[in-house]
């Protein structure tokens, strides 16, 4: 019989994908049908209680970085990483006793982090207060920036990861093998797994959307970005499901550019694998989480590589080249030709899709169970083999 076990998933609201990612992980243990104790914890609040970053400045420092991003302020953001690299190794000895001290009141059987940039003051925290607890961290970036980001060499650690080019840095790392774990791709919520029949030419008629054109869907994360209003005017003759999150300002200035092909403006959705289901192509930010969201439902993929994207997901635009997954280009001033570029190749970019199995949410909680249960077994235990290698 499996023991309850309490397992903490370490996130944060930067960005939003760590948090879906967490969520997604969540649910895919209790569908595991695991008797654990999952306790989702929110590394801001724990590292800052009292709320002292929002009472000087009125926000979350997560929200200060997803107002960047929805306004495509993202330009410098590799310097501005080296610094805050620079200052959480400053901070160093202060982060890891307040993680001690947390950890110590909350007492998990297993840690898992799902943020990079963190991971050594929560690991060495954790196993100067609670020796023996394993430490998992889940890359949810196809591969690590290195130095620093994800993968930190010397720690006593598992580590997930969802690409080849990530096994082989970890390994570059020094992690033994052993404690290095291959999963198919990029954890994302079970729903979109869930195959429900539709009616694509009942469901598009009844959005007001022409059942016989090409459609794509363009979506920048829950905060939608300014991006699309450039995306949306340059094509006024693509029919269009524009998803702008939260961004409420966003999705009226769009409902209010003229166009000649018919176009679905939505605010938040929880049912995003809905709307994919009714698109041919997705158009969006080289997000890990969106890409392969977008490529689990077989949707070609428009992005962009330049100056302005976040030096965490130019590797993900290198992937996307490497298994012909839709175009990369260099701006979205470029759209309207990627978009009859991808059109006229589509049945060779959905081949190409559907050559990608991802099966990371029915992974996972495999792996965890099985570095818990070696973390678990007494020295002379038999060794653990590695999963997914």
């Amino acid at each position: 019989m499996r023991a309850t076990r309490t397992v903490d998933l370490v996130y944060f609201n930067a960005g939003g994908g760590h948090r879906a990612s967490a969520l997604a992980l969540e649910s895919a243990i209790r569908r595991a049908g695991l008797p654990w104790t999952v306790r989702l914890v929110n590394l801001r609040e724990v590292l800052d209680p009292k709320d002292g970053f929002r009472r000087l400045t009125g926000m979350d420092p997560e929200d200060v970085y997803n107002k960047r991003l929805a306004r495509g302020w993202t330009l410098g953001l590799a310097q501005e990483l080296k610094l805050l690299q620079g200052m959480i190794r400053w901070c160093h000895t202060t982060l890891v006793r307040q993680l001690q001290e947390h950890w110590l009141a909350t007492e998990p059987d297993m840690v898992v982090s799902l943020i990079p940039n963190f991971n050594r003051a929560l690991c060495e925290a954790l196993a100067s207060t609670l020796p023996g607890v394993p430490y998992v961290t889940v890359l949810t970036d196809l591969a690590d920036h290195p130095p620093n980001f994800w993968i930190e060499e010397g720690l006593d650690q598992d580590l997930i990861c969802g690409s080849a080019k990530a096994v082989t840095q970890a390994l570059a790392a020094g992690h033994p093998r052993e404690r290095i774990h291959a999963s198919s791709g990029m954890i994302i919520r079970a729903s979109f797994y869930d195959e429900q029949p539709v009616d694509r030419n009942a469901e598009r008629a009844k959005l007001g959307l022409d059942p016989g054109r090409p459609t794509g869907i363009v979506l920048f994360g829950g905060q939608g970005s300014k991006a699309m209003l450039g995306i949306a005017k340059r094509l006024p003759d693509t029919q269009l499901i524009l998803a702008c999150g939260h961004n409420t300002k966003l999705a009226d200035a769009l409902r209010e550019l003229p166009a000649r092909a018919p176009r679905l403006v939505l605010g938040f959705t929880p049912d995003v694998p809905r709307y994919m289901a009714l698109a041919d192509f997705f158009i969006g930010k080289p997000g890990p989480g969106s890409l392969s969201e977008a490529v689990q439902m077989e949707l070609p993929v428009i992005v962009v590589r330049n100056r302005w994207t976040l030096p965490q997901e130019r590797y993900n635009t290198q992937w996307v080249r490497e298994h012909g997954l839709g175009m990369v280009c260099s701006s979205f001033t470029k759209v309207e030709e990627a978009v009859a570029e991808l059109v006229r190749k589509l049945d060779h970019y959905k081949s190409a899709t559907r050559r990608m199995q991802n099966r990371a949410v029915f992974e996972l909680p495999l792996m965890l169970e099985e570095i818990l249960s070696r973390a678990e077994r007494p020295l002379s235990g038999s060794s653990m083999t590695p999963v997914g290698l």
